[in-house]
């Protein structure tokens, strides 16, 4: 790897834009109705969708399966005595179900990921080159489409449904890249941290939604409906995106001068044409690979909750599918409200406190790394005692939302014009969780005892431990030289 950048190397970049002196400040364009704050909200909802997608079909997986490969619905062999419920009214229902055995359902719910990993980095590379607006558009209208396609393709087979959530795994991995490679454009220096956090708490937002509205549909409908009306929804959000969302100020119709003039002048000094992209340079990068370790250990943690929560709110706690729908979206509600929040307060304590750009990241990082694991471990000592155990969940999660405003944005600040491939790098590593953390938890949870899933606890908070300390060693949040304008210019 290249030497890391020294902290006094990057002073120039690491002081904020807004305090280098009267001369070249720039003149702040107010938030409210500003092209980039709609940029925020209108991402804010594809990210909504695109998440609500994604986890959709692990509720409508129950009832798309015929009731003698359901297993019990009577919770007898939970390890804590059962919660009471209501019952399920009795309903016409007449999409089809299926004899699909554990294995094949485990291939179906993680056949997305598969495809998701594909398009992370040539979606940060076609997102730099050819432009972010059309490519994340496109990107997740073939998910849209594909989702309204999933029940035509569930009574063909399995296979085939497979091979569709394949392909709607493609079509969303080129979001995120895609996403901050449009950032590096719109958002001011000391605005990424507001902005990024509105923006990606749609994905928070589309976990929280759709996993109980998901159950809801089910039980009042059928499963089928869980795809039509989530479809439905981003197709809206396409019509959207495709008449408001610009590639970068200069060619938005509808911002002021002022903003304009505002945000451009904030990346003056960061921003340029690309010329050849210095490759090497970025595989060899100390701080990228910070960034890789701290996003890979976070989503471990972060995906084995995602897919197994319900599980662990039904096997160990007792809970219902309709009654852990919303107890299994809370961790997801409280860790959106704190990245908002710490978006906010991270901003503030570069721009008003003046820390150095790496102290906040680094601050942040620890704090939605090492919060998250210790709590982590403590729900697995918490017994039958579900209010605690459901409240350590929650705050494990929502101290995670802290990261949201640490290792998350730093792409942005050591390399902007190179985000979305530095994302599409880190995120495909961070994938790999998704593929493997679920799968090594339902192998060491076979009898589902409160020891089995301690272990899974103790597991995914030393990952996030080990990640945390990685980055604190050698996360930076200076500019890095082979990604400053001149070092471009230079080579071209």
């Amino acid at each position: 790897m290249d030497p890391d950048t020294t902290d006094n190397e990057g002073d120039e970049q690491e002081r904020p834009l807004l305090h280098r002196g009267q001369d070249d400040k720039p003149d702040r364009a107010p938030a409210c109705c500003s092209a980039r704050y709609g940029l925020a909200f209108i991402s804010c909802y594809g990210f909504f969708v695109a998440y609500a997608l994604r986890v959709n079909l692990s509720v409508a997986m129950v009832d798309m399966l015929n009731s003698t490969h359901q297993g019990s619905t009577n919770h007898s062999g939970s390890a804590c005595p059962a919660h009471s419920s209501p019952l399920r009214p009795k309903h016409n229902h007449t999409a089809s179900v299926y004899n699909w055995d554990s294995e094949t359902q485990g291939w179906i719910l993680g056949s997305f990921f598969y495809g998701y990993i594909l398009t992370q980095v040539p979606g940060g590379y076609l997102a730099s080159r050819f432009g972010a607006k059309w490519l994340m558009g496109f990107g997740i209208l073939g998910t849209v489409v594909f989702t309204l396609l999933t029940p035509i393709a569930a009574d063909l087979g399995a296979g085939y449904l497979i091979a569709v959530r394949v392909l709607e795994g493609v079509g969303e991995g080129v979001t995120f890249p895609a996403m901050y490679a449009m950032w590096a454009a719109w958002a001011p220096p000391m605005e990424r941290s507001r902005l990024l956090t509105i923006c990606y708490t749609g994905a928070q937002l589309g976990t929280v939604i759709a996993l109980p509205l998901s159950g809801e549909i089910c039980f009042y409908l059928d499963w089928t409906y869980v795809f039509y009306v989530f479809g439905a929804v981003g197709l809206v959000w396409f019509v959207l995106w495709s008449l408001l969302v610009s590639d970068n100020p200069s060619v938005h119709p509808r911002i002021s001068d002022r903003e304009r003039l505002y945000i451009t002048n904030s990346l003056k000094n960061e921003l340029s044409s690309m010329g050849s992209i210095p490759w090497r340079s970025i595989l060899t990068s100390g701080p990228l690979w910070a960034i890789v370790v701290a996003h890979f250990s976070y989503n471990w943690t972060f995906y084995t909750l995602l897919t197994l929560l319900p599980t662990y709110m039904n096997d160990i706690l007792g809970f219902s599918i309709q009654q852990n729908g919303m107890l299994s979206a809370l961790p997801y509600i409280g860790c959106g409200t704190v990245a908002v929040l710490g978006g906010q307060v991270a901003d503030y304590l570069r721009e008003t406190f003046l820390y150095r750009t790496v102290v906040v990241r680094k601050a942040f990082s620890i704090v939605g790394m090492i919060g998250p694991a210790v709590f982590l471990v403590a729900t697995g000592y918490t017994g039958c005692n579900f209010i605690l155990a459901v409240t350590f969940l929650t705050v494990s999660s929502s101290l995670g939302g802290f990261s949201a405003s640490g290792f998350n944005i730093n792409h942005l600040d050591i390399a902007p014009s190179y985000a979305g491939i530095l994302l599409g790098i880190t995120n495909s590593f961070a994938t790999i969780p998704g593929m493997v953390g679920p799968v090594m938890a339902r192998a060491l949870t076979k009898n589902n005892t409160m020891e089995e899933w301690q272990t899974v606890f103790y597991i995914s908070a030393g990952i996030n431990l080990f990640g945390a300390t990685f980055y604190t060693l050698f996360g930076q949040g200076a500019l890095q030289p082979w990604a400053a304008p001149r070092a471009r210019s230079q080579r071209e």
